[in-house]
């Protein structure tokens, strides 16, 4: 189990003043000393958070690898080929969303056909290269259809559904959400990708997902993000790493 920290909100820090700090590329040699195993960041269009100037510092100085997540769009996709990264995710995107609110529309014939673009640019580059999706049947099998190395499933409902843990529609939920999730991921395995899982995974809901097998990566920003603001960035990385590893280790025993 790899664990990947997301430090785009160390920049939205930064960006809320438009200064020099918070440096993200400082935090991410924070991030690598607490344990993780690669830094994440999304180069979005409208730059919110990270720059173009964060992620080619980073890509010179991390030394675990940087998951680049990005749109299917010309200029970030142009940007990904120059700097090179460990591998790239390509997620949706909409400007007026506050943060992903789910995965890539792979029905929809546009959308589609500019992700399988992006896809073979990517790979012919031979960047490594996963598609951020629901985590359903379909979408898996679209994902492998193009090519993908690998899928991040969007854990998102899990993450709404554990809000509510408290009631029984609340329990009813998480596990249909983690039955969603457990039947994505090894379908995903069983037609050669990776699987990956991420967003809305806080140190409270994280424990069912990193036991799921066939899950061999998460990607964890915001709530350890949160911790850090608290504890420091190094230590909220080692609390999230130990909670994960913990979880694999109970379920190999198994």
């Amino acid at each position: 189990m790899r664990l990947q920290i997301n430090i785009d909100h160390v920049a939205t820090i930064r960006q809320a003043r438009r200064t020099d700090e918070p440096d993200p590329v400082r935090a991410a040699v924070l991030a690598e000393l607490g344990g993780a195993d690669g830094i994440t960041v999304h180069l979005r269009e409208d730059r919110r958070h990270i720059q173009d100037r964060d992620l080619r510092l980073l890509g010179a100085t991390v030394r675990t690898g940087v998951n680049l997540e990005l749109a299917a769009a010309g200029d970030v996709v142009d940007i990904a080929l120059e700097v090179r990264p460990m591998e790239a995710t390509l997620v949706p995107e909409r400007r007026e969303e506050i943060t992903t609110e789910g995965g890539l529309a792979l029905r929809d014939a546009d959308a589609r056909g500019r992700v399988a673009d992006a896809v073979r640019r990517l790979r012919d580059a031979a960047i490594r290269t996963s598609l951020f999706i629901d985590p359903d049947d379909d979408a898996v099998r679209a994902a492998a259809t193009l090519g993908a190395d690998a899928v991040e499933l969007h854990t998102g409902e899990f993450a709404e559904a554990w809000k509510l843990r408290g009631t029984a529609a609340g329990r009813a939920a998480i596990a249909r959400q983690l039955e969603r999730l457990r039947r994505a991921a090894s379908l995903g395995a069983s037609l050669g990708l990776d699987v990956h899982a991420g967003h809305g995974l806080t140190y409270e809901n994280v424990t069912p997902v990193a036991a799921i097998p066939e899950i061999e990566e998460l990607n964890i920003g915001h709530s350890v993000i949160s911790r850090a603001v608290l504890v420091g960035l190094e230590r909220a990385v080692r609390e999230m790493a130990e909670i994960v590893r913990r979880a694999r280790r109970s379920t190999e025993r198994e």
